[in-house]
C-alpha cells in the first residue's frame, strides 16, 4: 500500500495511524483505522459546509465531482472502468442490489457456500419469499463443481470471513452461471481484478480494508449486464434526467445503482483514504 506522494516507507505509513502508537490493529476486518489525511479531509469538508452552507449550484457540483473522484479511484483497485462503479453504503447494499434487480424465478437457482456472512444470506433468504427461486449452501471449496443447469447465480464470498480462504472464482466465471462476488473481506485486503476473476458483480464494503467511514461501499456491475439489472434503489441520482422520473430514464453507466448520496465529509473521508492503496 504505497502512498501516490511518495510514502511507501514502512514508517511514513504508520505514521498515517496514530492509533498505531498505543495498539496493534488487527481488526481491519471489521472497521480499519482511521489514517490522518482522511480525518483532516473529513474535518475540512465540515468546516467548509459550516462556513460556507449546504445549498447551490456550487455545493451540488461538488459532490458531483466528489462522487466521480470516487469512481476514478475505486476503478483501478476493482480493475474496471469508472462508468462500471457504483457507489453503495456497504456490501450488503451492493448484495441486495443484485439479488434483488435480477430477474429470478421458480425455476431458478441461486447457488453459496456454507461460509457465508449474514449480509448476503439475508437478502438472499428476502428475496427467495419475493421471488420463489431455491438456495442452495455447499462446502466452500467444492462451490465451482456444484454448479448446475438451475444455476442462474453464483453468490459467495471472494474471502471467507469464516476461513480466510479465497474462492476460485476463475471456475466459478467458467461454469457459465452469473457470479455475484461478496468482496466485504477481499477489496483492500487482497488483489483484485474483475476481469481476472470472470465476475459479473463485485460487492465491497469500504469501511473495512480501504480504511473509508462506515457507510461507505462499492458495487461493480459489467456493462454488458446493466440492461439485464434493474436498479433496486431508484432515485434523483439515478436519473438521467430527473425531470422525466415517471419514465425511469436511468443514468447510462453503473450510477443507476448508486444508493443514496454520498455525505461530502464521508466522501472527502473516502477519497484521502484511498490515495494510501
Amino acid at each position: 500500500m504505497a502512498g501516490r506522494d511518495g510514502a511507501d516507507s514502512t514508517e511514513a505509513f504508520r505514521a498515517e495511524f496514530p492509533v498505531l502508537r498505543s495498539v496493534s490493529y488487527l481488526n481491519a476486518g471489521t472497521d480499519g483505522p482511521i489514517p490522518r489525511r482522511a480525518a483532516e479531509a473529513a474535518v475540512t469538508r465540515v468546516r467548509a459546509e459550516l462556513e460556507g452552507g449546504r445549498g447551490g449550484a456550487h455545493h451540488f457540483a461538488g459532490l458531483d465531482e466528489l462522487k466521480g473522484a470516487l469512481r476514478g479511484r475505486l476503478a483501478p483497485l476493482l480493475g474496471c472502468a469508472p462508468g462500471e462503479v457504483a457507489l453503495t453504503r456497504s456490501t450488503t447494499d451492493g448484495v441486495n442490489t443484485v439479488v434483488s434487480g435480477l430477474d429470478l424465478g421458480p425455476d431458478d437457482e441461486v447457488l453459496t457456500t456454507e461460509e457465508e456472512h449474514p449480509g448476503l444470506l439475508a437478502p438472499l433468504a428476502a428475496a427467495r419469499r419475493r421471488h420463489g427461486f431455491e438456495v442452495r449452501a455447499v462446502p466452500f471449496a467444492e462451490i465451482a463443481d456444484e454448479v448446475g443447469p438451475r444455476t442462474a447465480l453464483v453468490a459467495c464470498s471472494h474471502v471467507s470471513w469464516v476461513s480466510g480462504r479465497v474462492v476460485d472464482a476463475p471456475a466459478l466465471a467458467r461454469s457459465g452461471a452469473r457470479v455475484l462476488l461478496d468482496g466485504a473481506q477481499g477489496l483492500g485486503a487482497v488483489p483484485v481484478d474483475v476481469g481476472a476473476l470472470g465476475c459479473d458483480y463485485y460487492a465491497a464494503s469500504g469501511q473495512k480494508w480501504l480504511c473509508g467511514p462506515d457507510g461507505s461501499g462499492a458495487l461493480y456491475v459489467r456493462r454488458a449486464h446493466f440492461e439485464a439489472l434493474a436498479p433496486s434503489w431508484p432515485s434523483y441520482g439515478s436519473l438521467s434526467d430527473p425531470l422525466l422520473a415517471e419514465e425511469l430514464p436511468y443514468r447510462p453507466d453503473a450510477a443507476r445503482y448508486d444508493v443514496g448520496v454520498v455525505p461530502g465529509p464521508a466522501g472527502a473521508w473516502s477519497l484521502a483514504a484511498l490515495d494510501l492503496f
